[in-house]
């Protein structure tokens, strides 16, 4: 990993889960762009064992029951990360420090173009940390990384070869990976696949195909199969440098769930360049470039007939200059860039073709004290959207708007003592508004309302305090935080109290795009303690987050907060053998807007066991993992099909996951 990759560096922790039996070093490179390890931002590493035991079909639903992080739980294949209450475009999704450049965020029944198999480690930040990744991760960032473009030389083949099956869903996964290479060359290539049928839940659903309707204790068109790979490689320079490129495909066609016949082929290709340079003398440490062009495009079928053709074309790009120590100062620059075009056709085009161009100016420098270390971070940005109609639709208004948005942070970080830490940091954010905030006008079937822009929407301004104390003491350890986020004017999808009708004759609810003054609070929490160390070791791994998220103009909640939350995990091993048993319990939401419904509380127990082992050349890890073991009965406070579909996706039931992880 490149610990090159900038990001703003403002929190508190970095965790990462035992990658294999030997001690690796932590590291979060989306967390700081100088490679420290002791970070001031709230961070997150899941790889190797850690990421397997967690990882499920959609980014959303692998990342869920992180401290701070819900999910979107659009069913089982189109979940994108909720990260203190804030989602959408608000959250930047990246791929190696990238942009993942697809139709996610408009919609939340569109997938993103990831699968947790295929990927080496996933990093989250939490809060507007990494602004240094553009205005609109004012939530966070979650950095998915591959090795698809090697950054370090490989000796000879190594490999990993993934293989397991889930009851819940009859759900069939795979994934292949090989490397080889020299001190001076690399390859990389990779292969995956996903088969599932419809999931399993603890309560019977009607399902209406045709003219049949049939009940069964599965989720309606909630099957999916999936399929990619990659190809990239990279040559190695002097004093650690390298140049590489990879190609990256990713297939998925699947059910949308809210409906009982549509479903989704979408259909996403990647190029990706990326180098690093190192200088041998002068004011300049090194110098790393990316660039990336996405093509991604998916149709929405309704019983097998084509119906929507949603298209992304987009470019990204990113230069970071790396100065070497002034002293006790060290920091980065660069410059980031991304143009893309949108363009949707047919039934449920409810935003125009569009075109947005974002150039940016970053900066994050670190300042090493006796007491700790002070880091600050900045970023300048020019957006410009333009809406081009539709040669379809009349009813799209086109023209655009220009915006500059200004975002800068302040942190610290604390040695209290040996085993403790105090972080805190300021932070003010500016987010442009996205295409469809300004230009929407249509029915969007997957909220069941007909979605209006506000093409005089004024850029999204928001300030942020965040406070982390946190503890370690060998293998024991404590994280406590808190945060509060004010927006002057944020951009919230507003019932206008009207129906529209249709162009089909029908009447849908109005919702209109409007700016109003909220504030983000909340508490985050977790920690393992060592309880027995005696040739093998037991372990508590615990976890909690609360976030409250009011408008401040009118004092109602905003809609589709996760509810405090609590875990508790017992982890012990001895030998090969591991073993794992927990709970995640949500309370009830009835913190909700006016109209809106609660949903009740639940605990969801889980449990898993690995045996390593030696198989000739590989070493391979076996796996059981079962979720929902109660088989309980539960829905998502996060999920709009609770609101426009309620009783249509319930959390998965009880679903056992045997597999194998080899390594050679």
């Amino acid at each position: 990993m490149s610990a090159a990759v900038a990001c703003l560096g403002l929190g508190a922790h970095a965790q990462s889960q035992p990658d294999s039996p030997a001690v690796l070093p932590q590291v979060t490179v989306t967390g700081n762009p100088l490679g420290a390890t002791d970070l001031a931002v709230p961070a997150e590493r899941y790889g190797g064992t850690g990421l397997l035991l967690r990882s499920q079909s959609t980014l959303g639903e692998t990342l869920n029951h992180t401290p701070g992080v819900s999910s979107t739980g659009f069913g089982p294949n189109a979940s994108r990360p909720v990260i203190r209450g804030l989602d959408g475009d608000r959250i930047r999704i990246l791929n190696n420090g990238g942009a993942s450049v697809d139709a996610s965020g408009l919609s939340f029944d569109h997938a993103v173009p990831l699968d947790p198999i295929a990927v080496d480690s996933i990093e989250v930040l939490r809060g507007p940390g990494a602004l240094l990744y553009g205005g609109s991760a004012v939530g966070g960032v979650v950095n998915v990384i591959d090795n698809r473009i090697p950054r370090a030389p490989v000796q000879g083949l190594t490999g990993r070869l993934d293989a397991s099956y889930a009851t819940g869903a009859r759900e069939k996964a795979g994934a292949a990976m090989v490397e080889g290479g020299n001190e001076r060359f690399a390859l990389h290539v990779d292969a995956f696949g996903r088969d599932a049928r419809d999931v399993r839940v603890p309560v019977t659903l009607p399902c209406t195909r045709g003219d049949e309707t049939r009940l069964a204790r599965r989720v309606c068109n909630s099957a999916a199969e999936s399929h990619g790979g990659a190809l990239g490689g990279s040559v190695f320079l002097d004093r650690g440098g390298y140049l590489g490129a990879s190609v990256a495909s990713f297939r998925k066609d699947y059910g949308t769930v809210a409906e009982d016949e549509v479903t989704i082929d979408m259909k996403s290709d990647r190029y990706a360049l990326e180098g690093l340079w190192r200088a041998a003398g002068g004011p300049v440490d090194s110098i790393k470039a990316q660039f990336g062009h996405t093509d991604y495009r998916h149709t929405e079928f309704d019983a097998g007939e084509a119906g929507t053709l949603f298209r992304n074309r987009g470019n990204d790009w990113r230069i970071e200059l790396r100065h070497r120590p002034l002293g006790p100062l060290e920091g980065v620059a660069g410059l980031q860039g991304e143009h893309t075009r949108f363009a949707a056709d047919g039934e449920e085009a409810f935003a125009p073709y569009s075109r947005t161009r974002q150039q940016a100016l970053f900066v994050y420098e670190e300042l090493a004290t006796g007491w700790g270390k002070l880091t600050f971070g900045g970023r300048t940005e020019s957006v410009r959207v333009e809406s081009l109609g539709n040669p379809e639709v009349d009813r799209f208004a086109t023209g655009g708007r220009r915006f500059r948005a200004n975002s800068y942070a302040l942190g610290a970080l604390w040695q209290l003592a040996p085993a403790w830490q105090l972080s805190g940091n300021l932070a003010h954010t500016e987010r442009a508004p996205r295409d469809y905030e300004l230009f929407a006008n249509g029915p969007h079937v997957a909220t069941g309302a007909y979605e209006l822009g506000d093409a005089t929407l004024d850029k999204e301004r928001s300030d942020n305090l965040d406070l982390g104390l946190q503890w370690k003491q060998g293998p024991s350890s404590a994280r406590l935080g808190a945060f509060v986020t004010r927006f002057r004017n944020y951009i919230s999808l507003e019932s206008t109290g009207a129906e529209v009708e249709t162009e089909e004759g029908e009447f849908l609810p109005g919702f209109a795009y409007r700016q109003v003054p909220a504030r983000f609070q909340g508490l985050e929490a977790d920690g393992t303690a060592r309880l027995l160390e005696r040739g093998h070791t037991l372990d508590l791994e615990w976890r909690g987050d609360l976030v409250r998220a009011t408008h401040r103009g009118t004092g109602e909640p905003l809609p589709r907060i996760p509810p405090a939350r609590a875990g508790a995990t017992l982890v012990g091993a001895r030998g090969p053998w591991s073993a794992r048993v927990g709970f995640d319990a949500a309370a009830r939401q009835d913190r909700v807007p006016e109209g809106e419904r609660e949903t009740g509380g639940y605990t969801l127990w889980h449990a898993a066991l690995t045996y390593r082992t030696k198989a000739g050349l590989a070493d391979a890890l076996w796996y059981a993992r079962l979720d929902n073991a109660t088989d309980k009965l539960a829905y998502s406070a996060t999920s709009i099909l609770t609101q426009t579909a309620p009783g249509r996706s319930p959390l998965a039931g009880r679903s056992l996951r045997l597999g194998v992880q080899a390594n050679f």
